[in-house]
């Protein structure tokens, strides 16, 4: 049987409020991200709130707002929560844009704003805890070095020598491999030991490198590809060995080559193409799922991650990218830049298609990504009523559906209360009734039951 894990995805967006008659900011980030925040805090009193849908919303560090879904064993529920949190955002947006008169409030689900600075989309993966975890990461990192081939967000660099068009925002800034360091260094994989559940029985894998994707598809295909191999290497099957000599240069000339065939060197010297890599490793997971019988228990969505993973592979590989070009965010977003600076007589240098792209990243109704998913320019596997469902009822097979409800009822019923991944916690005039949650995986707790039921009575 495939096994259970919980995934879970962090999301910051970069803000910008823009005069509507010459696109200018009209005040700056900060501004901008406290008055998107201001209704939040006079409700809960705070800029970090945890949500009846069982994810957070908060203010991080630099003006970013930031969404963190609730713990998804699904990936359909993963995806829906995730873009609910886009849609709560959205909403946000539009009831503060009453007080910046002849201005909009843009958030962008990107990773690099106009001054070069990068800020993060991580995914979290719970991994059974044992000693040779490092072992274990270190040979991933060759996979999610390549791997920005197919679930890149792509950007055009303009440089003094002209603009090209790059597959990675994140790629360019990230400075180590592996890493506990959260401020001083961007590493690939954070090691950083905070499992939000039992820590005798997991940990948290900690991915930064990834791109914020637009496409329900691509961020299916990034998650799902990333969990079937995490299920294969901890059912205890290894990959061939392939060590990079240099991953920080050599996620920097992946991300270069469009075509998925950039060279990395190995530590023995030989080496391997980033589409050979991910060939390499798409047949080791596919091996192991047929010879498991795991490929008949794939759930609709998982099954289509297999087939779009083997399906860009092929197209990258037969310089057909156009084959997946509804599904791949950067070659989307290539696709779209390209046709339109042809039309415009223009390079990718041009301030308009500067204009385009950040539209393509924009989650307010300023954004394109509605209008490409009703023609058909972008798969779309999450029907408008499931995301809207996920705005406001918790995933119902984890944990989240426990610390959901209950953030619900309280809110509800005005009570005061703290809770985070772990924790709940009820204020009361007597004094308050803490409970910690360790299992990430129940979906019922007996003892939250009862501390709800008091809640009605009082």
């Amino acid at each position: 049987m495939i096994p259970r894990r919980i995934l879970g995805v962090e999301t910051e967006y970069g803000v910008l409020c823009a005069s509507e008659t010459d696109g200018q900011p009209l005040v700056d980030a900060e501004e901008a991200a406290h008055a998107l925040f201001e209704p939040l805090l006079q409700r809960t009193r705070s800029t970090n709130a945890f949500l009846p849908n069982g994810a957070r919303l908060y203010l991080d560090v630099g003006a970013h707002p930031e969404y963190a879904t609730a713990e998804c064993d699904d990936l359909g529920d993963l995806l829906a929560n995730d873009r609910a949190g886009d849609a709560l955002y959205a909403d946000m947006a539009a009831q503060v844009d009453e007080q910046f008169p002849g201005g909009k409030l843009h958030l962008f689900k990107n990773n690099l704003d106009s001054y070069g600075n990068s800020y993060g989309s991580h995914e979290n993966y719970l991994v059974r805890r044992r000693r040779d975890f490092r072992a274990r990461i270190d040979s991933l990192i060759p996979f999610f070095v390549t791997r920005q081939i197919m679930v890149g967000a792509g950007f055009v660099e303009v440089t003094d020598d002209g603009p090209r068009y790059k597959i990675s925002q994140r790629a360019d800034i990230m400075d180590d491999a592996v890493s506990a360091a959260t401020t001083r260094s961007r590493p690939m994989i954070n090691t950083r030991d905070e499992p939000h559940g039992d820590a005798e029985l997991y940990r948290r894998m900690h991915v930064i490198v990834g791109d914020s994707t637009m496409s329900d598809s691509t961020t299916a295909l990034k998650i799902g590809s990333t969990e079937a191999l995490i299920n294969v290497i901890e059912s205890g099957r290894r990959m061939t060995v392939r060590e990079l000599a240099d991953p920080v240069e050599a996620i920097r000339e992946v991300s270069v080559d469009t075509t998925g065939r950039a060279l990395v060197t190995l530590k023995d010297g030989s080496t391997m193409s980033a589409l050979e890599i991910q060939r390499e490793v798409y047949e080791f997971v596919v091996t192991h799922y047929e010879e498991e019988g795991w490929l008949a228990e794939l759930d609709p969505i998982r099954r289509y991650v297999f087939d779009l993973w083997g399906r860009t592979l092929d197209a990258l590989e037969q310089s057909a990218p156009e084959r997946v070009a509804t599904e791949i965010d950067w070659i989307a977003k290539w696709r779209l830049l390209g046709r339109y600076a042809d039309k415009l007589g223009v390079n990718l240098a041009d301030p308009r298609i500067a204009r385009l792209d950040l539209a393509w990243h924009d989650i307010t109704d300023a954004g394109l990504r509605p209008a490409l998913e009703r023609s058909g320019g972008l798969k779309k596997l999450m029907s408008a009523e499931r995301i809207e469902e996920a705005k406001g009822i918790p995933p119902q097979t984890t944990r989240a559906k426990v610390r959901g409800d209950f953030v619900a009822l309280a809110m509800e019923n005005r009570r005061d209360f703290m809770v985070d991944w772990m924790n709940i916690r009820l204020l009361d005039d007597d004094g308050a009734r803490h409970f910690t949650l360790k299992d990430p995986f129940a979906a019922a707790d007996a003892q939250i039951d009862e501390l709800m039921e008091h809640m009605d009575r009082a």
